[in-house]
């Protein structure tokens, strides 16, 4: 097992080193300079504007800049914001928990909808229950995430006044409430996937021998659905399931964007709109690598699910 995640662990340099090169190649291929978009429109003496660009490491070939940027990225610095003129590492640490409450609390909704919904289309096949089922996953991943939270707001904010359109709240109670609308909103793709794939997943476990076998013995329906037949569907919802983790860190882009949330999402579209190249290295490296811890970490619990799978 150690060795698995070593291995796994040495696999991810390869792929932090090409995300960042490419990463570092796209933003400078967009339109905007800058070191104008930093100057807002003022006119200042050409002296002025290259130790602007000096100072943003902006100077040289495009690879030169890449070699310098990384030798300090490999120390722990990945530069300051132009704009903001904060270190770029306390910049998502401090976005980061909002970021953060948001996806998992999308996540545990998620779960909590899909799974039981996805066991009870499988158990009632081709039941009006199921057809239910699947017009709802079908809706859910047809609407966008945008799209979502801002009929959520129409609703539950604007109409119904239910529940806060925008802002993150103060204390914890009241952040779960400006968090409630804005994850629901996130969730929807991810129940309608996790259901699909729990009904897919339970249909086939359910049509096994040691199922007939288990119900030939008189278990008890829930017994078989929960411990025998769900356990053995865990391993793809859970694949599913870990890889959504990734999907909505990057939908919870356009939510924090349309609902204001603050939180890593608006840094990053924020960055992308003034051109501040250090920000987006920095946060796209940091999404990779979530996003790569979480796959290891998925991987390691398929041992604790099935004891026969081994590294």
């Amino acid at each position: 097992m150690a060795g698995y995640v070593l291995r796994r662990l040495l696999g991810l340099i390869p792929v932090l080193l090409f995300v960042s090169f490419v990463t570092f190649g796209l933003v400078r291929l967009a339109p905007g300079d800058p070191v104008l978009i930093v100057l807002g429109g003022r006119r200042v003496d050409p002296a002025t504007l290259e130790a602007l660009r000096v100072q943003f490491g902006l100077v040289g070939d495009p690879f030169s800049q890449y070699v310098a940027w990384l030798g300090r990225a490999l120390q722990g610095n990945l530069g300051q914001s132009y704009r903001l003129r904060q270190d770029v590492v306390g910049l998502i640490g401090s976005r980061l928990p909002i970021t953060l409450e948001l996806v998992a609390l999308s996540m545990v909704i998620a779960v909590a909808i899909a799974i039981p919904l996805g066991i009870m289309q499988a158990r009632r096949r081709d039941s009006l229950t199921d057809y239910l089922g699947s017009l709802l996953a079908l809706i859910g991943l047809s609407i966008p995430v945008y799209f979502a939270a801002m009929v959520g707001v129409l609703i539950f904010a604007v109409w119904l006044k239910w529940l806060p359109a925008f802002g993150a709240g103060e204390d914890p109670l009241d952040r779960l409430r400006h968090l409630i609308l804005p994850a629901c909103a996130l969730a929807l793709g991810t129940i309608a996937l996790t259901s699909r794939m729990t009904r897919s997943a339970m249909i086939e476990a359910l049509g096994t021998d040691y199922i007939e076998a288990a119900r030939a013995k008189g278990l008890p329906e829930r017994t078989i659905l929960v411990k025998h037949a769900f356990r053995n569907a865990l391993i793809p919802v859970l694949t599913v399931t870990s890889l959504q983790v990734g999907f909505l860190l990057v939908g919870a882009v356009l939510v924090e964007t349309t609902m204001g949330l603050g939180g890593l999402g608006s840094l990053i579209t924020d960055a992308i709109q003034n051109r501040d190249y250090p920000v987006i290295q920095g946060a796209v490296l940091f999404l990779t690598v979530a996003f790569t811890l979480i796959n290891l970490a998925t991987d390691l619990l398929y041992a604790v699910i099935d004891p026969r799978i081994r590294y």
